[in-house]
């Protein structure tokens, strides 16, 4: 069985997804069948490669609220993630784009080394305050995880994978899909949001006795954030 989950490295909530995901699969029978491809989202096409504001400030502009709503909004995602083990340094995160770390998340899948590398991108930007969309620190994380330093250069240098990062997105829209994290089960259940161990522990015992399909969607309430 395959799942293949959508997600951001910028995305607070795919941080929190990961670590429920990773619960439920942890207690799933048949866990030992059951391979994880991470498929690229990007919930800032846009942004340049750093952004020059806080991440605070930039909420605050993206949602149209006040700064201290966007701190407020941060102490409680903090919170969530303290729940799941995920220590959330808001305070030195650096934004900027991430098309470059969903190519290398495509190179390490070559490599067999996409979980390991999906798991160090997320914990240098939330926790770490690494600048996700500097090429140099990609570089350093990559090689951090087993890639090959000369191959993730010329990755870096050049576009390659930039077609399979598209790709993910363009099934990304046909699927309906507009937050992440997104967990879809042999192309045949699919769940959106960082829903609980439990709920997702329930669609991987669905998607083992259920007949391939298009997605059916279990909606959650939980936002994406980037």
């Amino acid at each position: 069985m395959n799942v293949e989950i959508w997600s951001d490295v910028a995305c607070p909530w795919c941080y929190v997804g990961k670590r429920r995901f990773e619960a439920a699969l942890a207690a799933f029978e048949h866990r030992d069948e059951v391979t994880v491809t991470w498929r690229s989202f990007e919930l800032d096409p846009a942004a340049p490669r750093e952004r020059e504001v806080d991440l605070a400030t930039h909420l605050a502009q993206k949602f149209g609220t006040s700064r201290e709503q966007a701190l407020a909004m941060q102490q409680r995602l903090s919170g969530v993630g303290a729940g799941d083990g995920i220590e959330f340094r808001h305070d030195i995160a650096r934004g900027g784009n991430t098309f470059d770390a969903h190519r290398l998340l495509h190179l390490a899948a070559a490599h067999d080394r996409q979980d390991a590398l999906k798991e160090r991108l997320l914990r240098a930007y939330h926790t770490e305050g690494e600048p996700i969309g500097d090429p140099a620190t990609l570089e350093r994380l990559a090689v951090e995880v087993g890639l090959p330093a000369q191959e993730v250069r010329d990755v870096l240098a050049g576009d390659r994978y930039a077609a399979d990062v598209r790709d993910d997105e363009r099934t990304a829209a046909s699927f309906g899909i507009s937050g992440v994290p997104f967990f879809v089960v042999d192309r045949s259940l699919a769940a959106s949001g960082a829903q609980s161990p439990e709920i997702l522990g329930e669609l991987l015992s669905r998607g083992w006795s259920a007949p391939a399909t298009a997605p059916e969607t279990a909606d959650t309430p939980a936002a994406a954030q980037s």
